[in-house]
């Protein structure tokens, strides 16, 4: 008859390492395909003004953003405290925000022209009249379809 013995004294074997660097690519691409980056560094102050109702937007990728508010202090030495207009990255004037939609509409699809957004992220202590002379230099472009972005009012 044979002898049975005890293994007791058997170690484990060591893990295997040798997939880890497959599993690290495969997070950091993951990571690298999932997260979106901020397109545009604010240049201008921005609180949104409160509103109760509100809605989404449906596509993102179809809006263009035009900021209007004072400039950060890190930028008022150059261009004062007047409530400024921000397109893309650099300030504009109201007379470029034409040329500014008619690239926007360019860049598109022609199917997808018609249903472009421009949003207005407007500061709440931004004056009406410069509201008022971008809405013309829309109006001229033919962007029609405007609107207004705000944060949730909280009821307290």
């Amino acid at each position: 008859m044979s002898k049975f013995r005890k293994s007791g004294g058997k170690e484990l074997p060591p893990i295997s390492t040798a997939s880890l660097p497959d599993i690290v690519f495969m997070l950091l691409f993951f990571f690298m395909v999932s997260t979106t980056m901020r397109e545009v560094t604010l240049k201008v102050k921005m609180r949104l003004p409160e509103a109760t109702e509100l809605s989404k937007l449906e596509k993102k990728s179809l809006v263009s953003y035009i900021y209007i508010g004072e400039p950060l202090p890190s930028f008022q030495k150059t261009f004062g405290k007047a409530p400024r207009i921000q397109l893309n990255d650099q300030f504009a004037t109201v007379g470029e925000v034409q040329d500014y939609i008619i690239a926007e509409r360019e860049a598109r699809d022609e199917a997808e022209q018609p249903f472009m957004v421009t949003s207005l992220k407007i500061d709440e202590n931004t004056k009406m009249g410069i509201v008022n002379d971008v809405k013309q230099e829309l109006r001229k472009s033919a962007a029609l379809n405007i609107n207004y972005s705000s944060r949730q009012r909280v009821e307290r």
